[in-house]
C-alpha cells in the first residue's frame, strides 16, 4: 500500500517507519529539516515541505496514494488546516490526529475519515489495523504476541472451527467470537451492541458476521492475515 504521513514527531516517525518496515511505500513529510534528515534513510521517501501550501500539496502523487495520515499534533490549527486541504482534494482515505475532543469534533465535522489519539493508542497497532485485511482492533500483550480482533476471512464462511484448523495450520487460537447488531433508541439514536458468544465450540461454524477474536506471536498473526 501506498502512504502519505504528514508530520514526522514522535507517533509519525514511528509509524511511517513501521509500515516502511512491512513493504510499505512511505512517503513522509515535515517543515523540519532536521526531522526529514534525520528519517531518510529510514523510511521510502521524505520531503521537507509546508503541508498547508495547496501548490505543492497538489504536486503529491495522491490518486495513487491509499491513505494519507496527518500525524501533526503539536499545532492543532495546522493540523486542521492540512486536514481540511488534504480533504478538499479528494484523497481516497484520510486518517488525522487529535489532541482532544473539541479537536475530534472539528475533524469529524471536516469529514476527516477515522481519527488517532496516540496518547491512547500505539503505532504498533495503527499499523495492523492500516495494513492487515479485515482487522476491527488490536491489543499488544507484549512486542511479540497480541490479541486481533478480525473479520471471518471469506475462506472460512461456513466452515467449522475444526475444519479451519488455526492452530496446526498457523499457530494461532480463537479466543472467542464477536457478534455486532444494532440498537435504536426511543430517542431514534442508533447504537453499535457487540455480543460474545464465550469459549467457542470447534464444532460452530462462522457466518459473515463473525468477529474472531484470535491470539499469538505477531510474525504468526501477519502470516494470517496476510
Amino acid at each position: 500500500m501506498k502512504f502519505i504521513i504528514v508530520g514526522l514527531g514522535n507517533f509519525g516517525a514511528s509509524l511511517a517507519q513501521k509500515l516502511t518496515q512491512q513493504g510499505n511505500e512511505v512517503i513522509g513529510i515535515d517543515s523540519s529539516m532536521a526531522k526529514v534528515t534525520a528519517l531518510k534513510d529510514k523510511i521510502s521517501h521524505t520531503i521537507c515541505m509546508n503541508a498547508i501550501d495547496e501548490q505543492t500539496v497538489c504536486d503529491l502523487p495522491l490518486k495513487n496514494t491509499d491513505i494519507v495520515i496527518v500525524c501533526i499534533g503539536e499545532d492543532q490549527g495546522t493540523n486542521v488546516l492540512v486536514s481540511a486541504l488534504f480533504k478538499n482534494l479528494g484523497v481516497k482515505r484520510l486518517i488525522s490526529r487529535s489532541i482532544n475532543a473539541l479537536h475530534e469534533n472539528i475533524l469529524r465535522a471536516i469529514g476527516v475519515d477515522d481519527i488517532v489519539r496516540p496518547e491512547e493508542e500505539s503505532a504498533e497497532r495503527w499499523t495492523k489495523k492500516l495494513t492487515l485485511k479485515g482487522v476491527v482492533d488490536s491489543f499488544e500483550l507484549n512486542k511479540n504476541y497480541s490479541i486481533v480482533e478480525i473479520r471471518t476471512p471469506k475462506a472460512f464462511i461456513g466452515k467449522t472451527i475444526e475444519e479451519i484448523g488455526l492452530r496446526e495450520n498457523f499457530n494461532i487460537v480463537i479466543l472467542t467470537i464477536l457478534n455486532q447488531s444494532e440498537e435504536t433508541s426511543f430517542l431514534g439514536k442508533t447504537k453499535t451492541l457487540t455480543h460474545v458468544q464465550g469459549v467457542p465450540n470447534p464444532k460452530i461454524k462462522l457466518s459473515e458476521e463473525d468477529i474472531l477474536v484470535v491470539y499469538g506471536s505477531n510474525s504468526d498473526l501477519y502470516r494470517f492475515m496476510k
